[in-house]
This record gives structure tokens, sequence and C-alpha cells, in this order.
């Protein structure tokens, strides 16, 4: 199937539909790929998705076997935003480049919201089920949240992308639970390859100890400087410990990047946000057979696959350091050499 396809949208009848379901998504929040507007034929719109989508599973489609599934991180050809609600595109290097329907940004973004909504009413009408003379309240309190809900949940559903030749990348950030292993990750990697991987010293205000020389390990500095510092917003991330902070510094950062290397870093989920570049070392880690860290570990990874995996390139299982450090060094390899998909933030 060749060329623009166009699609009739129809209302279905619902015998018993939420008040989500009884409203329709107006006002966008925000809409990646620069809103509902037709696509320009002379510009070709991609994105890569951000979330899973089962039109078989989805009960608002008009027609599901006219949708597109995809998973997260899939790139798409967006063919026409004109509907309000259902984009059409086409999955990229698909076998049979088949345009279909896909969820505009703001019917996802409506759809997540309202399952957020239900959940909140349904959590505070269980909490006054003793005493329904209050029930008013609680809906009144409710209500009041309704306008608020996009502040409250971080939304994604897809980022407009451009593919670029080759080029050298800069930062590999190793994600995943504690206790892993991404700290032998990480200095297997500098210690095998000295020439290419570098980590960044912590900066901290604890004295040195005796011997220690200042830049080997650690950048020793005033408490008041690196408060300083942190006000400037000079770190990517900091935190205290036994009474002395410590954290990395942005700065020693570009200096890795300056001397030509890749600066590996090993930072908590929350910075991910500003870091585009992300390869997870999530679930096994040789040594630790106890059931109970295991399960930790399973819970911690299925914490940041649920909230972070948007961001990720690449998962890999650490249950063999010689294997994972095979499948990173592969993984780098591929990054530099070949064409990739890169946010349009980086290029514009």
């Amino acid at each position: 199937m060749r060329g623009s396809i166009t699609f009739k949208i129809v209302p279905s009848y619902r015998t018993q539909s939420s008040s989500c379901e009884r409203d329709s998504p107006s006002t966008s929040r925000q809409s990646p790929a620069n809103g509902h507007s037709s696509t320009n034929n002379s510009v070709s719109i991609y994105v890569r998705a951000q979330f899973e989508y089962d039109p078989a599973k989805d009960d608002l489609i008009p027609c599901k076997e006219a949708g597109i599934r995809f998973r997260v991180g899939d790139i798409i050809q967006i063919i026409s935003k004109d509907d309000h609600n259902w984009w059409q595109g086409k999955l990229e290097n698909s076998k049979n480049g088949t345009a279909g329907l896909i969820p505009s940004p703001e019917l996802q973004e409506w759809r997540v919201a309202c399952i957020a909504m239900e959940k909140t009413k349904q959590e505070q009408q269980a909490s006054c089920t003793w005493f329904g003379k209050k029930k008013k309240q609680y809906k009144d309190k409710y209500l009041a949240k309704h306008n608020a809900v996009f502040d409250q949940l971080d939304l994604v559903t897809y980022e407009e992308v451009v593919k670029l030749p080759a080029f050298k990348r800069k930062t590999l950030v190793l994600l995943g639970a504690h206790g892993v292993g991404r700290r032998h990750i990480k200095n297997t990697l500098i210690t095998k390859h000295p020439d290419r991987f570098a980590y960044p010293i912590p900066h901290t205000t604890r004295p040195p100890k005796k011997d220690e020389e200042n830049g080997k390990n650690y950048y020793f500095v005033s408490h008041d400087q690196m408060m300083q510092d942190i006000s400037n917003n000079e770190y990517l991330e900091y935190g205290s410990h036994e009474d002395a902070m410590y954290g990395t510094k942005l700065e020693t950062i570009r200096k890795i990047h300056e001397q030509g290397l890749i600066a590996i870093l090993d930072v908590e989920p929350q910075v991910i946000s500003c870091l585009l570049w992300c390869l997870r070392m999530p679930t096994a880690v040789p040594g630790q057979n106890q059931d109970e860290s295991l399960q930790r570990l399973q819970k911690e990874s299925d914490i940041l696959q649920r909230t972070y995996a948007h961001y990720f390139d690449l998962t890999i299982i650490n249950n063999e350091i010689d294997e994972t450090i095979r499948h990173l060094e592969e993984a780098v390899e591929l990054v530099c050499t070949a064409p990739q998909w890169v946010p349009v933030s980086w290029v514009y």
C-alpha cells in the first residue's frame, strides 16, 4: 500500500462509559512532533515511540485492524496528523510498510491522565466508606485535583528524531539496580580501554586522608565552595555520606570530552533526563544467590523499566562480566560507526 490513507472516524457506542470516556481531550500539554496540523508533504517527520501500544487492546480506536502495534524505541514515520486524536504513520524499516492509525500525543496523555484520576477516585472513595456523610468532601477534593493532573504526571508519548551519519558519542551512562555490578563494569572497561574511557573524578568536602593526592581519587573542596557551586548548577548530581558531601561536577565531564575520551557515568536514574544515551545493566549479579537479594534487584529493575525505559538504548543482563563487556564494546562501536536516530533537539 502506497500513498496517503484517509480514514473516517465515527463515534462508537458504549453501554458503561467512565467519566473520562464521556469527556473528550481538548488541549494538549505538549506535542513532541510539533502539534496536530497536517504534515508537510515535502518534509518527512519521524518520531521515536516512548510507550508501548497494541491496537488489539485499545477500546478507543475506531478500527482495531487499522492500528499499528509498536514498542518503546520504535521509529515511526508520521504520514498525517489531520485528525485530532488519531495520527497516521508507519513503522520505519517494516517489511510491509503499511500505514495505519496511532494515538496522537494528546489522546495518549488524556488516556494516562484518566487512568490516574480514576485510580485516585477509587482510593478516595475507599478511604471514606465508613463515613458516608463525608463522601462529598472527598469528591470535592478529587475534583479539585482534576485540573492539576497533567502537572502531577510525567507523561511521555513520542520524541521527534532525525537520522544522522555516524558520529562519536561522548558519554556512556550505566543505569541499574543497586548492587547489580555497575562499578565492576565501569572499572573493567576503563582498565581494558584506558585510551578510550574515563571516569569523572568526584568532588568531596571530607578532609583528605593521609597520602591522598588532590585530583587523583577525589577533588577536595570546602563545604562553602561546594554549596556555592551546587547553587550555580555546576553539579550533575550530589549527595551526603557520613557528614561529608560528594558530587560529580559537570566541568570534570567536559574535560574528559576535551581529551577525546568517552566519559562513563554511574548515576542515579533521576538525572538521566539530561543524559540522552543510556545503557541499562539490570537483574542478575554474580555471587548474589540469596532469594531476598535477587527479589530486591528484580523489583528495582522493574521500577527502572517502567519509569525510564524510553531513555534506554540497550538492555544487558549482567550475568557474566566478560559477556557484559563484550556486549558493551559492540554497542559502543555500533553507535560510533553506523547512522543513528537522534532527537531533533540535538541538531536544531
